[in-house]
């Protein structure tokens, strides 16, 4: 039997569902790799949709979100935020391409769909929001929506 140790983390930072929960990413993980070929109908062993891995930082100002697109070209990603909730959609399609005198033996190449979809614990600036591809990964920089948390009120 293997033991797993958990540092735990202190209760003021605890939210449920927060992405630093490595358990929650584990089986998170396990789902979408048992379930993947089921995620769309047709959907065969070279085809399907894809959870890209994402590391979210916080500042601050701002949330940073780096997500590993490999092989995705910037007009094929969609990003969308909508008050707490960010999306990222992304298609990489490879196709092989025959030359005069070639012919493909076997080839795995084809269409990859990423999406993945989470909330952040305040709502963003989208407005100011800001998202770039480097090297197969999207960075993006959510600026937090000021005037969202409490304001003091003077008592006369």
């Amino acid at each position: 039997m293997n033991l797993i140790r958990r540092n735990p983390s202190p209760p003021s930072t605890f939210h449920p569902g927060a992405m630093d929960d490595a358990f929650g990413r584990m089986v998170e993980g396990m789902f979408n790799d048992m379930f993947a070929p089921f995620a769309r109908a047709g959907a065969w062993a070279g085809e399907g949709m894809a959870a890209p891995r994402l590391d979210v930082t916080e500042n601050d100002t701002a949330y940073e979100v780096q997500a590993e697109l490999p092989g995705v070209k910037k007009e094929d990603v969609k990003v969308s935020v909508d008050g707490q909730r960010v999306t990222i959609e992304a298609e990489c399609q490879q196709a092989n391409e025959q030359r005069q005198g070639e012919q493909v033996v076997y080839s795995e190449r084809s269409t990859r769909r990423y999406q993945r979809s989470f909330t952040l614990p305040s709502e963003v600036d989208d407005g100011n929001a800001a998202a770039r591809l480097e090297d197969g990964v999207l960075m993006l920089t959510l600026p937090k929506r000021q005037g969202g948390g409490a304001r003091r009120l003077t008592v006369s």
